[in-house]
């Protein structure tokens, strides 16, 4: 008898599973062997110090954005005091769930069939995957934790089979040298929709690797193939290619994560991806941090209602972040003639360290209002095509 079982081992779950574990909860976290989502990498600061993230689990440290347009324009956006860390997920994800399984969780490996209920009891029926055979676990809550395309969102919750989302795709290839087109402390976004007509492609470092891809909505689009394209682009079809993941990232986050009686989706599977940017790490473990509070305090009042507190502290803390973020994708991602005006746009300084100050401490920066003012009105002559795109 569990008090909470997490399904799903990724940062969202294991981050549900050490908070509830640490608050005197009986918990298990249930993963799939072998798993491993296709993710630039990048985390901050601020997730750094919010999850008690060591150095030792970074792979690199990132000092330069570049922006490059349709055109093959760049924009290099230095992080000013301080870094963007890297983190390989092949790594990252197992050490998350073993700390999680350190602190008092049950590691359980495999695969989430459904959840059954027999006379007020919840169980939740997985299949093991050591023997095989169906397991069936009895739990007071569940946390569904299992990605974008959450089986147990889409059987429990209300909308959870109705999650828009970009499919991703990345190459881990074996770093090549600094040279003119790579350098292992600066990770490359590639607005060009020869490469992706709807989002982006990049090219992070990951110490002695890197990881190229790209992501988009657009079904036609064939995604290797674009992927290949990009790294023909930059220079690393030579590269020895270590392997290659695929997934979808979710472009939205739920109206709702709760059913209203025992289950509350986390991560992806609430849809909790910045839009425009395609980060997912902080958020997710932020959601699972949210959705182990929010099983906690159900857990102490006896009131089902009290998982709606998962999503509304997510939303009063990020839910201006995601709504500009969200407004700069609608406006910018839609054609290459306005990708090109979104990197000209970052040359501006303004622009520049306000951006990096919201992403390293994932708040909307109120201290300089003239500033915003002034990326406000730049922002309307870039869309208008009063200017022209910067040339560099």
């Amino acid at each position: 008898m569990y008090d909470v079982f997490v399904v799903g081992g990724g940062p969202s779950g294991a981050t549900a599973a050490l908070d509830l574990v640490n608050s005197g909860h009986k918990v298990a976290l249930l993963d799939r062997d072998g798993r491993i989502k296709p993710c630039g990498g990048a985390i901050p600061p601020r997730l750094m110090q919010d999850f008690d993230i060591r150095d030792e689990q970074l792979v690199a440290k990132v000092n330069t954005a570049r922006m490059i347009s349709p055109t093959g324009r760049h924009v290099d956006i230095p992080i000013e005091n301080g870094f963007v860390g890297m983190v390989d997920r092949k790594d990252f994800d197992p050490f998350l769930r073993a700390r999680a399984a350190a602190a008092g969780a049950t590691a359980l490996t495999g695969t989430f069939l459904r959840i059954e209920r027999e006379e007020g009891a919840t169980f939740v029926v997985y299949r093991e995957k050591a023997t095989g055979e169906e397991r069936r676990a009895q739990t007071r809550l569940v946390i569904g934790a299992d990605g974008a395309r959450s089986k147990v969102g889409r059987a429990e919750v209300p909308g959870g089979d109705k999650i828009p989302y970009v499919l991703a795709y990345h190459e881990i290839i074996k770093a090549p040298g600094k040279s003119e087109v790579y350098d292992p402390v600066r990770c490359d976004v590639i607005y060009d929709g020869d490469i992706s007509p709807d989002f982006y492609g990049w090219i992070f470092p990951h110490g002695d690797s890197a990881s190229v891809g790209m992501g988009t909505e657009v079904s036609s689009v064939d995604l290797k193939q674009a992927t290949a394209a990009l790294r023909d682009a930059a220079g690393l079809s030579d590269c020895e290619t270590l392997r290659k993941e695929g997934a979808p990232i979710p472009l939205k986050p739920l109206d709702r994560w709760d059913n209203g009686k025992d289950v509350i989706l986390a991560g992806d599977a609430a849809g909790v991806v910045a839009p425009s940017s395609g980060e997912g790490i902080y958020y997710a473990m932020v959601g699972g941090r949210v959705a182990a509070t929010a099983c906690a305090a159900t857990l102490a009042s006896g009131r089902v209602k009290d998982l709606r507190l998962a999503r509304s502290l997510f939303m009063k803390e990020h839910k201006m972040v995601f709504r500009v973020l969200g407004s700069m994708q609608n406006a910018y991602y839609r054609s290459d003639e306005r990708r090109e005006r979104f990197v000209s746009l970052c040359h501006d300084i303004d622009v520049q360290r306000l951006t990096f100050e919201a992403y390293m401490n994932k708040k909307l920066v109120r201290a300089r209002p003239m500033a915003h003012l002034k990326i406000g009105l730049k922002n309307l002559a870039h869309l208008s095509g009063l200017v022209a795109p910067t040339r560099v």
